[in-house]
């Protein structure tokens, strides 16, 4: 015998969670997302592609001591609501974002070079040369 099943595109429990996670108060003490990067190496120097979207590039902050890289930025709110709009809910982050990293090699912060486009953040940083060692005679 052949049964008859009826259908129901709402039935499915993603369309559920996604109507009541819409409602769902976003807790205002939730972590950052971290900033996201790709670290590459050349010979001569590392490749860093960071991702930092919605800053403008005088709000980054890069900082180098010896062998660690940190940076850091700060994700402003934009006020733009228009008349007769109301915001009905927020999930971007605003707020200052961070991340620092060790490097195997000592950089070189004199002749390193960052550039940002488009929210993404590249550091050319370019490695100290190793000194040779230093030959001492004994007396």
């Amino acid at each position: 015998m052949n049964r008859l099943t009826r259908y129901d595109p709402f039935a499915d429990a993603g369309f559920d969670d996604l109507i009541r996670g819409f409602f769902t108060p976003v807790r205002a003490d939730r972590a950052p997302v971290a900033i996201k990067m790709d670290v590459t190496e050349k010979d001569n120097a590392y490749i860093v592609h960071a991702e930092i979207p919605g800053v403008k590039k005088d709000e980054i902050q890069i900082t180098i001591e010896s062998n660690q890289v940190s940076i850091g930025a700060e994700v402003k709110r934009e006020a733009e609501q228009k008349d007769g709009e109301r915001l009905l809910r927020s999930e971007r982050y605003y707020g200052g974002v961070f991340r620092s990293f060790t490097l195997p090699v000592e950089v070189d912060e004199t002749t390193s070079v960052a550039k940002y486009d488009n929210g993404v953040l590249e550091l050319t940083l370019t490695k100290k040369p190793a000194l040779a060692g230093r030959k001492l005679t004994v007396q």
